[in-house]
């Protein structure tokens, strides 16, 4: 039926088994990275471009996971990471765990149906049972409060910079928050990478900044007044074509003169307008670039569409298509325009002193590309946060003790269901202790000691009781490790939705690989 080369793997022993034991190995890679304890890893991808960090999407991603299974794991964390922001880790990771508790129960012969069933009725109630686990609400955040939100979710990849970073990333995010609406756009909080210095230099900066210097000898201007413009700032041709005729030296000198004149009379009609500075997304000629500096104009060439668009709404200018004098109200303003030197790297800074900038930049500085690209990724991950934050309120908490609370009350659930579901049920509890387990291997401590501490104080009613980093158990609710719940209850069902797809195969048809050279 199908042409020769083709493959068909089926059964449980061909089809299921195999692809929970690739889906295991990635879950094995990206645990011994989670948590403020967890490894680096060291990623090198096809470009032969390194990675070092403990971001579970980046490791999937680059890697560029081959075997169709395990795909399924790694587009669920990047699922995760579209939607939520955050959590990518914890998506693989209790995938894998949840096909190698369902593994075992393969071997014991119970049907892969039957499993699903119970997985299916396992997230179900997880779902309800984490709902009901907020330990507070924040309605309307404010800059403490995100701070405090902040501070767990930052130091869990770059521990030891929580203190240094988190309170930066919180007045970043309240900058540029409308308030009394929870719409919260992650774009419009930038990161700007420099090499050179110390991660303790980096700062904040209430508007924007470029990567590239002021064109001609105007590098700073205070109180700006700015003209934005898509087209070239040069003499203009005519749309019709034309033929000039020159009979002598004289008529040639006027015909330039006339250009000349032309120009000056432009950049005039700009100055003349209340504009002290020309932003273009194209070039300048060497005549404009001259009639600029003699009226005192700062002149920025910006190549990139979206960047120049950023700008505008740091300044609130609009962009004109045709070279000209601009309205007043088209205008953008900005406290001070300035090109700065930090190590070998120039920038142009916008900055707003007194307005509050709908654009916020984190200007990071470091030794080392990988470890400012990590840098980055970590404050991505804490301002998806905070836009979750604003969305839904509602705080867990943190340590793996909300997973704990799930995992005993959905065993109980399982000990008390009819039917062959009910190993499903309790094997799915005991999957959700994977969190905790790898919290408490990744610090070095005996895991089988910390959950059994956790349990017993969770029976005891301590329902936020989870990992100390230090060693043994706390209260995280009272030592403020907290996460954001809807990061949580996603990570759980996409979890559980790649588990339950990867259950229900049974069968591999790889059909004949296309045609070309052999390796």
């Amino acid at each position: 039926m199908l042409k020769e080369g083709a493959k068909q793997l089926s059964g449980l022993e061909e089809a299921v088994l195999k692809n929970v034991e690739a889906c295991k190995q990635l879950a094995v890679m990206v645990r011994t990275s989670m948590g403020p304890n967890g490894m680096n890893k060291m990623v090198i991808n096809h470009l032969e471009r390194l990675f070092v960090t403990s971001d579970a999407r980046t490791i999937v991603t680059e890697l560029e996971v081959a075997h169709p299974a395990a795909k399924i794991l790694s587009l669920s964390a990047n699922r995760q990471w579209t939607e939520v922001g955050d959590g990518s880790g914890m998506v693989i990771a209790l995938g894998g765990e949840l096909l190698n508790q369902a593994e075992a129960l393969l071997h014991t012969g119970l049907h892969p149906s039957d499993i699903i069933a119970g997985y299916i009725q396992a997230a179900a109630k997880a779902q309800e049972i984490l709902s009901g686990l907020a330990c507070e609400t924040i309605a309307s955040p404010t800059e403490a409060d995100i701070t405090r939100v902040l501070m767990p979710c930052f130091a869990a990849k770059n521990k030891g910079m929580e203190d240094l970073f988190a309170p930066m990333i919180a007045k970043a995010c309240t900058q540029i928050m409308v308030p009394g609406s929870n719409d919260f756009n992650v774009d419009n909080v930038r990161v700007n990478k420099i090499v050179g210095g110390s991660f303790d230099m980096s700062k904040l900066v209430n508007g924007m900044v470029i990567p590239r210097t002021a064109e001609g000898t105007i590098k700073t201007i205070q109180n700006a007044k700015v003209a934005v413009y898509s087209v070239e700032v040069e003499s203009v041709a005519t749309e019709n074509k034309g033929t000039v005729l020159i009979e002598n030296s004289d008529q040639l000198l006027k015909y330039n003169r006339s250009e000349e004149i032309a120009m000056e009379a432009m950049i005039k009609s700009i100055v003349d307008c209340g504009a002290n500075v020309i932003i273009t997304g194209s070039k300048f000629s060497e005549m404009a670039m001259h009639y600029c500096e003699r009226h005192g104009v700062m002149m920025l060439k910006i190549l990139s569409k979206f960047e120049i668009r950023r700008v505008c709404k740091t300044i609130g200018a609009t962009i004109h298509a045709k070279l000209g004098p601009v309205a007043a109200e088209d205008l953008g303003t900005c406290s001070s325009i300035t090109s700065e030197t930090y190590g070998d790297t120039t920038v142009t800074v916008f900055r707003q002193d007194d307005v509050k900038s709908r654009i916020s930049t984190l200007l990071l500085r470091g030794g080392t590309r990988n470890g400012l690209d990590d840098l980055q990724r970590s404050i991505e991950n804490s301002v998806n946060c905070v836009k979750m934050l604003v969305t839904d309120g509602r705080l867990c908490a943190g340590g793996g003790a909300t997973e704990i609370e799930a995992a005993r009350q959905i065993y109980t659930i399982g000990e008390r269901s009819p039917g062959m579901e009910q190993y499903a049920i309790k094997k799915f509890a005991e999957a959700l202790e994977v969190v905790p387990r790898a919290l408490a291997e990744n610090a070095g401590q005996n895991a089988t000691e910390i959950i059994s501490a956790m349990y017993a104080a969770h029976e005891a009613g301590e329902k936020h009781t989870g990992v100390n980093m230090e060693g043994g158990v706390h209260d995280c609710a009272t030592a403020n490790i907290v996460d954001v719940l809807a990061t949580k209850l996603s990570a759980v069902k996409l979890a559980a939705d790649a588990a339950i797809t990867v259950l229900r195969v049974d069968t591999i048809i790889m059909a004949k690989p296309a045609g070309g050279p052999k390796k």
